[in-house]
């Protein structure tokens, strides 16, 4: 019998999962993500799914997690102090292609060398420049190198290798071993983003290893990969770039293990956000332009995720405009009133009672502030630093804010990750209608209450009853979603020119949901696929979401934990990638790390390149920890007519080794 440990860190709470032969889930166990150090809420979810499995932890045979630390990370802007050395190009591609917002000014040195399109040397490397540069600027967490052509010829991104590690011992993000494609300018762009990414995931890694070894498991530790692969803990800590989209890459892996769907729409809601992707032939659909995070397009394969601010957690707005008045949510998350009354509930009552008992409804009624513990407040400007100095422990906002600035301080703090603000939220409602019954009903109908005093534009209270006003706030967010799976859903529909949210939104289709229009028109509209419905509080939201959209909604067992299954059941998947040219007539070049090497026919120079790629692949599967690997080939080959004959341009070749990930003895 093997046993192996799925966990995921989300971004209210951290799931875990013991699955017997990769067969049967016995266990699921939760606890609250703890986001001044990951590894607490890791260790409180993994012996929590322990003790309720009644298992010794030296069973477990196999560990694996999924992240959002580096999606969150690129998110919020956060991670180490990075420096560029950008080999061949002109200064000004800094600014044209983002990377000077990107390096966010961090030091950049663009220095002569660089190859041409064929391979061949374009300037010799100007070692002595980066040396001096190097010495000046050795206050960095990491380096990035990206070199003009590096994937025809690497050889002055190792060559600057060598000469940063040598003078300064930190670690080195190569271009060309993070994709083979071309384009520089976005290759740098993501060797920067792993270069920054690399100190947050040693500390994450590593930690969740001790608190793994902590508690007597000793299985290898995986990590999910942002295409929904595994790969190895020490693989995670070079390449940490690769992790974004992590989490919802597992989620798509274990909706397809819970139901082994082959074509549907993937639905997972969070606390903060509502992750949609198609899952077809049953597997995730890979973003052919790279994944997108944080506003910055990278170079790295990852699941095409469409990510809507639309959680449990959204916060909640008062629409006050037209007669009817209304609500809309997120993209904003807040922490619920039902769940900060759990930390305080003398103070979060006590407010929330002298806000009923006040004639009229105030700005900041049934909201609440707290800091956020373990994170270091340094470079606050007077008035941010004034602001925090008021948040300790949990208090009403509007004992907090003084003044209008004050609201810009409060918001620097939230975006910097130092404050939380508590208000009324999805998941009060489901509490008020007892959807739910975890953290303090009580606590969200007095916030409900004072919500509903709010006036529309024909003066009248927004809801009348507490309930009432919950159902509002289920149904918004029933229709919000509904518009992330239309989205989703016209984004793969390749037939269609205009934008899937312009789509999604346009009148006619709106009119022929839920039901149809049926005039001397008639209209039925709504998805054509089955959707899986993803997430702790997918089975108290998303059957109104199928009827609305006139779908199949799949609501599986353990849909709370899909995360974490996803972590455990996936593949160790590596892929290495190459090309074939043709510099001249009868003249084939195989563009290697060792450098190009030419040959007489195209055959034979494909042949040699997939037997390189074939080693490489093999390789890193099995430094992955993979086992009954099995190799894929395909060869993409670029030809044309030239006086009446075929012509040879270019050939990509990709070699592919899959395999289980190797169970412990």
């Amino acid at each position: 019998m093997a046993l192996l440990l799925g966990v995921d860190t989300g971004g209210t709470y951290t799931d875990a999962v013991l699955i017997r032969d990769e067969a049967e889930v016995i266990a699921t166990a939760k606890s609250l993500t703890t986001r001044h150090d990951l590894a607490i809420g890791i260790g409180g979810a993994v012996r929590a799914v322990l003790q309720e499995a009644q298992v010794d932890p030296a069973e477990v045979a196999l560990a694996s997690l999924s992240t959002t630390l580096a999606t969150n990370a690129l998110v919020e802007g956060q991670g180490g102090r990075v420096g560029l050395v950008y080999i061949g190009f002109d200064a000004r591609d800094l600014e044209a292609h983002g990377l000077r917002e990107a390096l966010k000014g961090d030091p950049a040195l663009v220095l002569a060398g660089g190859h041409s399109h064929a391979g061949t040397e374009a300037a010799p490397l100007d070692q002595k420049a980066l040396e001096t540069w190097l010495t000046a600027n050795s206050d960095v967490s990491g380096y990035a190198v990206a070199a003009q052509f590096a994937t025809r010829n690497p050889a002055h991104e190792l060559a600057a290798e060598a000469v940063i590690r040598a003078l300064t011992g930190r670690p080195v993000s190569l271009s060309h071993h993070l994709s083979a494609k071309l384009n520089g300018p976005k290759r740098a762009l993501t060797a920067v983003l792993n270069a920054r990414l690399i100190g947050l995931t040693h500390r994450l890694i590593g930690r969740a290893e001790e608190v793994l070894a902590e508690i007597g498991i000793t299985a290898p530790l995986k990590v999910v990969r942002g295409d929904g692969a595994l790969i190895s803990a020490s693989q995670a800590k070079e390449r940490p770039i690769e992790t974004i989209l992590s989490g919802p890459a597992a989620s798509i892996v274990g909706a397809r293990w819970l139901t082994g769907a082959d074509t549907a729409l993937v639905s997972d809601i969070g606390g903060t956000t509502t992750d949609v992707a198609l899952l077809r032939n049953g597997r995730p659909a890979i973003d052919p332009q790279g994944a997108s995070v944080g506003g910055w397009r990278t170079m790295v394969e990852a699941v095409a995720m469409r990510t809507t601010g639309l959680g449990g957690d959204s916060e909640v707005h008062f629409i006050g405009d037209g007669l009817e008045g209304g609500v809309t949510l997120g993209p904003r998350r807040l922490v619920p009133v039902s769940l900060i009354a759990l930390d305080a509930p003398d103070l979060v009552h006590a407010a929330l009672d002298a806000a009923l008992r006040a004639p009229l409804p105030g700005d900041h009624d049934g909201r609440f502030v707290r800091p956020v513990p373990g994170v270091e407040a340094q470079g606050l400007s007077e008035r941010d630093a004034t602001v925090f100095a008021r948040i300790v422990g949990v208090h009403p906002l509007g004992e907090v804010l003084k003044n209008r600035l004050d609201i810009s301080a409060l918001q620097r703090l939230v975006a910097r990750g130092l404050v939380q603000v508590a208000g009324i939220t999805p998941s009060d409602a489901s509490h008020m209608l007892q959807r739910v019954a975890v953290w303090d009903r009580s606590a969200a109908e007095k916030a409900l209450r004072l919500f509903m005093r709010r006036r529309t534009g024909a003066g009248e209270m927004l809801a009348t009853d507490p309930n009432v006003m919950a159902q509002m706030i289920i149904d918004r967010l029933t229709h919000q979603t509904c518009q992330a799976l239309l989205e989703a859903a016209f984004a793969e529909e390749h037939s269609f020119d205009a934008a899937p949210d312009a789509l999604a939104r346009h009148e006619l289709m709106q009119r022929g949901l839920f039901g149809g229009h049926s005039g001397l028109i008639r209209l039925h509209t709504g998805l054509a696929v089955d959707v899986v419905g993803l997430g702790a509080s997918a089975p108290s939201y998303y059957p109104a979401v199928g009827e609305k959209l006139g779908c199949k909604m799949i609501l599986p067992e353990h849909a709370g934990v899909a995360n974490a299954i996803g972590a455990v059941v996936g593949r160790v998947t590596m892929r290495r990638m190459g090309t074939v040219t043709a510099p001249a007539e009868g003249r084939f070049r195989v563009h290697l790390d060792t450098g190009p090497e030419d040959f007489t026919t195209a055959e034979s120079a494909m042949a040699r390149l997939e037997a390189i790629l074939s080693e490489a692949a093999l390789g890193a599967a099995r430094a992955a920890g993979a086992e009954d690997i099995r190799l894929t080939t395909a060869r993409d080959i670029r030809r044309a007519m030239a006086e009446n004959r075929e012509v040879f341009l270019e050939a990509t070749v990709t070699i592919e080794a899959s395999g289980r990930p190797r169970i412990a003895d």
